[in-house]
């Protein structure tokens, strides 16, 4: 399971260090793709691949189906850690995410995203102030 905040930087070269937590889960190689609130989310192989056979049964009749489906597989890339448990990562997932220097990776249950710190910070401060109104309406079960 993933979880945790890790702020890092991108280099110019868009290679960027994955946690050495999350390394080991993700694998020698994994995948990465445009996420939504633009981020970009990570999955290990294995959970790729549930999500890819979940993402198989939509409808193709549908509109928002074939749109979701195209959105999600065009920006995916497997990417592979270096040495130095650093990843490439695309200009268009780099841009996409608005990703330039400071960058936040965090752990999401089964996946990692990685934000940009500001859009990241933004995204925190708007969402700390509904926190607990999600939870109430989202979660039936005592903390």
């Amino acid at each position: 399971m993933f979880m945790g905040e890790y702020k890092h930087t991108i280099d110019a070269k868009g290679r960027m260090i994955i946690p050495s937590k999350f390394r080991l889960e993700l694998g020698e190689v994994f995948i990465l793709t445009r996420g939504l609130d633009k981020c970009l989310f990570g999955y290990p192989l294995s959970e790729w691949r549930q999500i890819e056979e979940k993402l198989k049964t939509l409808p193709l009749t549908k509109k928002d189906a074939r749109a979701f489906t195209r959105f999600f597989f065009s920006g995916a890339m497997e990417c592979e850690l270096d040495k130095q448990g650093r990843i490439n990562i695309s200009a268009p997932l780099m841009q996409y995410a608005k990703l330039e220097k400071e960058c936040v990776v965090i752990g999401v249950s089964n996946r990692i995203e990685l934000w940009s710190k500001p859009i990241w910070d933004e995204y925190v401060k708007e969402q700390e102030q509904s926190f607990e109104e999600i939870a109430e309406n989202m979660i039936d079960f005592d903390f």
